[in-house]
């Protein structure tokens, strides 16, 4: 009789990677994940993605992190297991978690696909889930979400350089359509060329936009216009080149979470125009607003998407061939991938592979 694996004699049983403290440094940790309900589905992880939020949650940036701290929102991996009244998986299938596992399912926004805007929205890890457990994310063995927050990964998109896509992908893809930017041949300027930045080129490139990329590096010029497609290039510091290019542009997707003046960038949108802002500085910025009055100019902004909206940007990313720019690493790596991504030193998205270096 063959010896059963440690997931067979333990199937609540969790293996993972967590921080126990704000030092942010990671280390082995066993838990429990609950068992498979009714609308569950129980997956193993094969890929999670390393989002700069995982950083600030491990070391309580933001002052909301609860320890010991499991993190990872950008999961992919192959179904295990589905609980009797899931109707849209079943074992085998490729799968991916993204930002929430959990809603009210009676707001507002849940009625109108947008889960992502609930009041009691559950974060994939360091919040509190229905039945009061925490919630622990993606670097991990094993994932346990109800269906309605599962997202069907297409065959042909390749899971690890999908995985990304569920945090940074949606991030950007979300406002190009709400705000609609996203007509062919219109003019959209990207700011900041790093984990979100590059996803957005390449989603507004497949909806036949001009994109110009806007950056504090002359240096990514080169891997701006050829590698990823851009049409034009800006240096955010060189005034010329930003005063040559006022008034040119429909919107902006604003990408970066550094400090940084708005006022260059509002003055870049043709009237009528729109900055969205994505990243989240920890300071607040200053907003100017003449420039706004003046051209009839919206600065808003975007979170993540709902699900109906993320399984779309999934299925259109792999209908144009769209995956992140990603660094494959170990589990054992993952803490001096932190520090490298502290110093931006990623070309765009670290990505771990759970599947064949989690060791027990």
């Amino acid at each position: 009789m063959a010896e059963k694996s440690y997931e067979e004699e333990h199937p609540t049983k969790a293996f993972g990677w967590a921080a126990r403290d704000q030092s942010g440094v990671l280390s082995p940790f066993k838990f429990s994940r609950r068992s498979t309900g009714e609308k569950d589905v129980r997956f193993k992880v094969l890929f999670c993605g390393i989002c700069h939020s995982d950083l600030h949650m491990a070391k309580n940036e933001w002052g909301t992190s609860t320890y010991p701290l499991v993190p990872g929102h950008e999961i992919v991996g192959e179904v295990t297991e589905v609980g009797s009244k899931v109707e849209k998986f079943k074992v085998g299938d490729k799968v991916g978690v993204g930002c929430m596992v959990g809603s009210c399912h009676s707001c507002g926004s849940c009625n109108n696909d947008l889960e992502n805007y609930c009041p009691k929205m559950i974060l994939t890890y360091s919040t509190k889930y229905h039945d009061g457990t925490t919630t622990y994310g993606g670097y991990s063995d094993s994932m346990v979400t109800d269906e309605h927050f599962v997202v069907r990964i297409p065959d042909n998109l390749p899971l690890d350089a999908a995985a990304p896509l569920l945090c940074a992908g949606i991030t950007v893809y979300s406002p190009l359509r709400f705000f609609n930017l996203d007509k062919p041949g219109m003019h959209v300027g990207v700011v900041g060329l790093g984990g979100l930045g590059h996803v957005a080129v390449k989603f507004a490139k497949a909806m036949g936009v001009k994109v110009t990329v806007i950056s504090t590096s002359p240096k990514k010029k080169q891997e701006a216009l050829e590698h990823l497609g851009a049409d034009s290039f800006l240096v955010s510091r060189d005034q010329d080149e930003m005063q040559a290019a006022m008034g040119t542009m429909d919107g902006v997707i604003d990408t970066v979470s550094a400090m940084h003046p708005i006022l260059p960038l509002i003055s870049l949108l043709k009237t009528q125009g729109k900055l969205v802002l994505v990243g989240a500085p920890e300071k607040p910025l200053e907003l100017p607003v003449f420039p706004l009055i003046m051209g009839r100019k919206i600065v808003g902004g975007s979170c993540i998407g709902g699900m109906k909206e993320t399984q779309e940007m999934i299925d259109f990313a792999a209908k144009n061939n769209i995956t992140a720019d990603i660094e494959v690493i170990s589990m054992d790596y993952v803490n001096t991938a932190m520090e490298r991504l502290s110093k931006t030193d990623v070309r765009y998205r670290f990505v771990i592979d759970i599947g064949n270096t989690m060791k027990i």
